[in-house]
């Protein structure tokens, strides 16, 4: 297949790209800013431009972009550009794909479409849920609607905390639990759902070269864990205590908003779609995918 992928410099294209040509595909890069190489086509999504060139043969279009929803509290400003790094490029994409008749289009979404299931473990067949991370994350698919009315298969990637060596989420924790200093969040009994990269990578390379996949598929693994008990798991792995608790009163105050639907709360997601296609998850336990990742 001819691939083009939006987002590939982040945590998670940075190994797709590699990983599609492993496979054979030829993949092309969509950049914002001066190409560089030979696969990249410039674009710009809020002025609604693609580079020529960069849609001809293509079979499918993966779109990663978005910015990191960890960076501090949620000002007005910072939830604007939460929104418009998914919704922009997402209109583009979506009208692309149903303007030029391409077949496919993989699109970000987030697990916290469910908002905060409590002990109640939700799939793909979940209700939406209330909160600032499930109105964006409702709002982000349906902007892939131009590619669904068109005719196109459309896969939503509602997507879990990646655990990776790389970043991402270890990436701003795996310093404080070196130094002594993990803790749990509040009382540590919201779930946490989670995925490996290297299952990431392989669930997008899946969907791609699989028809029957479509609609919502939540990346996610099967096991999702409390607060505490990915604390534990990660201080094990890491080989350092991590005896601590941060309380939820402490959080509110640093973080506001953002505490309250990224850390003390959260669906409890998995996904019944991947393996009722065929998937096999390589990291399906947590201390194996830290292990592995790390």
């Amino acid at each position: 297949m001819r691939v083009l992928v939006a987002g590939s410099s982040g945590l998670i294209g940075t190994t797709l790209v590699p990983r599609l040509r492993t496979e054979g595909h030829e993949v092309v890069r969509l950049v914002r800013r001066e190409t560089r190489a030979a696969d990249e086509f410039n674009w710009d999504p809020p002025a609604g431009r693609i580079d020529d060139g960069a849609l001809d043969g293509v079979d499918a279009v993966v779109n990663l972009c978005g910015a990191p929803l960890v960076s501090g509290r949620w000002s007005g400003a910072r939830k604007q550009l939460l929104t418009d790094s998914r919704l922009e490029p997402t209109e583009v994409l979506a009208e692309a794909v149903a303007e030029r008749g391409i077949p496919v289009l993989i699109n970000g979404s987030g697990v916290h479409f469910y908002g905060d299931t409590g002990d109640v473990e939700v799939d793909e067949g979940g209700a939406a849920g209330s909160g600032f991370l499930s109105g964006l994350c409702q709002a982000w698919e349906a902007r892939t609607a131009p590619a669904r009315t068109a005719g196109a298969r459309v896969v939503t990637l509602r997507t879990a905390p990646v655990l990776s060596g790389k970043g991402g989420i270890l990436g701003l924790l795996k310093p404080v639990f070196l130094l002594g200093l993990g803790a749990k969040l509040g009382e540590g009994n919201q779930y946490f759902s989670w995925i490996s990269l290297p299952d990431h990578v392989e669930a997008i390379r899946f969907a791609l070269e699989h028809d029957t996949v479509s609609g919502p598929l939540n990346l996610a693994a099967p096991t999702p864990v409390t607060n505490a008990e990915f604390t534990r798991t990660l201080g094990r792995a890491l080989r350092r205590p991590a005896p601590w608790r941060a309380p939820g009163a402490v959080l509110r105050l640093a973080l506001g908003e953002a505490a309250d639907e990224m850390l003390l709360t959260g669906p409890r997601a998995t996904s019944a779609a991947l393996p009722r296609a065929g998937f096999s998850f390589a990291n399906p336990e947590l201390g194996g995918a830290l292990a592995a990742v790390l």
